[in-house]
C-alpha cells in the first residue's frame, strides 16, 4: 500500500515537473522541434513531450542539461512544493528603504525601463555581473525567462543605483550610453 501511494506520488510530481517544462518552453516560444534541433538533437520531440505530459520522468543531470540549454536556473524547471506548510520567498519580508525620500532630488524616472538582455552578454562594462545577478534575480521572481528584454520599474532603477553608488538618473544615462536600453 506504501509503495503505491508513494507511486501515486510520483507520477503526480513528474506531470507537475512536465507542466513545468512546457511553461518555461512555450514561454521562450520553442516548438518541441526547435528544441531538438536547438540541442543538436539531445533532446528529442517525442522524450521531451513525454516529459511535458508526464509519462516520462526525467532524471537530474538530464534536467540540469536542459536548464542550461534553457538558460535559466534548474530549480526554474521544478514545481513548487504546494503541499507544503511553508510558504515561497517573495522578498516582501527585506527591510524596507524609503528610495522615494533619498531619491526626491532626482530627476523623475520613466515608470518602466526596458533592458536588451542580449546586448547586456556582449557588454564589457564592468556593472555586468552586478546587473546580471540583479536582473536575473528579478527573471527568477517573476519567472520570465523569454532572455531577449526585460521591463524593469523606476523602484528596480533606484535599487540599482544604490548597489552602483550612482543616482537613479545617472545610472538611466549610464545604460542608455552602454546600449542597454530600448
Amino acid at each position: 500500500m506504501a509503495i503505491e501511494v508513494e507511486e501515486q506520488l510520483a507520477a503526480a510530481y513528474a506531470v507537475r515537473v512536465g507542466e513545468r517544462l512546457r511553461s518555461l518552453r512555450k514561454q521562450k516560444r520553442l516548438s518541441l522541434q526547435a528544441v531538438e534541433a536547438g540541442s543538436a538533437q539531445e533532446f528529442k520531440a517525442s522524450v521531451l513531450g513525454a516529459y511535458e505530459r508526464g509519462e516520462r520522468a526525467i532524471s537530474v543531470p538530464r534536467l540540469q542539461r536542459l536548464a542550461r540549454f534553457y538558460n535559466v536556473p534548474v530549480d526554474q524547471l521544478l514545481p513548487r512544493d504546494l503541499g507544503s506548510d511553508l510558504e515561497p520567498y517573495t522578498g516582501q519580508d527585506e527591510i524596507d528603504i524609503d528610495l522615494e525620500a533619498e531619491e526626491a532630488a532626482s530627476s523623475r524616472l520613466p515608470a518602466k525601463m526596458m533592458i536588451d538582455l542580449v546586448a547586456l552578454e556582449t557588454t564589457d562594462a564592468p556593472e555586468k555581473d552586478l546587473l546580471r545577478r540583479y536582473l536575473g534575480m528579478i527573471q527568477v521572481q517573476r519567472q520570465d525567462f523569454n532572455g531577449r528584454v526585460l521591463t524593469i520599474r523606476a523602484e528596480d532603477v533606484k535599487v540599482l543605483a544604490l548597489m552602483l553608488e550612482a543616482t537613479p538618473a545617472s545610472l538611466q544615462r549610464r545604460l542608455e550610453e552602454l546600449g542597454l536600453t530600448l
